[in-house]
């Protein structure tokens, strides 16, 4: 009788200290919103793109650190709130990520250099967007608005947020394409900046002479609104978005190899020095018949 109260005791507190850990663990779900399946993240992850997208490239592009910065923000914030790890979102491998990213930064840098230098492509590198900065400007281009303005929402929307939340609801496969076509589209409208102030390239896209060179603000800024836009560019949107997208995919890999960091620092190297390049390019004497060309440089590549 004893014993068999015993056991009656022991299988009931048994019970109940099962049942406190159960509702613990359901209770600490609850509180930190946890999710198998965050698709839901992706409607209102995209609709914070789009904004930022449109508030960087045409209502207040100066303002693009501030935009960015709470995009970012806001995107982690609801990564988490739907389950998605740090780790899963490339968070960490410091150590790794910076060894990967500053060699392939290292390779950017001789790569402009070679460009500069050489005077078949050194055409390529004229942008009137880099030109017409004053020291001052071009200081904080380089220092703040890539790095804030530019990758920090980049990096962590495109591989970190987005693949994260697309592996767990369609697989690796669709998380690595997803996040890389996206990244491609969300460069059409730097796209159609860069032809307006890339004479050149607008004109190697549609296969004509380059036109004469012209450095005016004015011409820059009506081109730009699109009042006069430049011959080829439809060709170097629809190339833009092609070559970024792959970038994409290329992107991706390094952060699988080296977490955010690697692709980061490539990413930063290769649009900061794309304004340090355009100034070394216009430095140096042209040939006759290579003027009026631009840079390959993105603003929000």
């Amino acid at each position: 009788m004893d014993g068999t109260a015993r056991g009656t005791g022991s299988a009931h507190g048994a019970g109940t200290v099962r049942g406190i850990g159960l509702a613990h663990e359901a209770g600490t779900a609850r509180g930190t919103g946890a999710s198998k399946d965050p698709r839901h993240l992706l409607p209102s992850g995209l609709a914070v793109l789009v904004a930022a997208n449109v508030l960087n490239n045409r209502v207040v592009p100066r303002l693009a650190p501030v935009t960015s910065a709470v995009a970012a923000g806001t995107l982690l914030y609801l990564a988490r709130r739907s389950g998605v790890t740090w780790r899963e979102m490339g968070f960490g491998q410091s150590g790794k990520g910076s060894r990967i990213g500053g060699a392939l930064a290292a390779a950017v840098t001789a790569a402009y250099a070679g460009g500069v230098l050489l005077p078949a492509t050194r055409r390529l590198f004229h942008d009137e967007r880099a030109l017409g900065l004053s020291r001052a400007r071009l200081a904080e281009e380089i220092l703040v608005q890539v790095p804030v303005g530019t990758v920090l929402l980049e990096e962590i929307a495109f591989r970190g947020v987005l693949p994260a939340v697309l592996r767990r609801s369609h697989g690796p496969a669709a998380s690595v394409a997803g996040s890389s076509a996206l990244f491609g589209l969300w460069h059409v409208l730097p796209a159609l900046d860069m032809a307006a102030a890339n004479p050149a390239l607008g004109a190697l896209a549609a296969a004509q002479a380059p036109p004469p060179e012209d450095r005016g603000t004015s011409r820059w800024r009506r081109a730009a609104r699109g009042l006069r836009p430049r011959p080829g560019a439809a060709a170097v949107v629809a190339g833009t978005v092609v070559s970024t997208g792959l970038a994409g995919v290329f992107f991706h890999e390094l952060r699988r190899r080296g977490g955010l960091l690697a692709p980061s620092l490539t990413h930063l190297a290769t649009n900061s020095l794309g304004f340090i390049a355009a100034r070394a390019a216009a430095r140096l004497p042209v040939r006759p018949e290579d003027q009026g060309v631009g840079t390959t440089r993105n603003d929000s590549a």
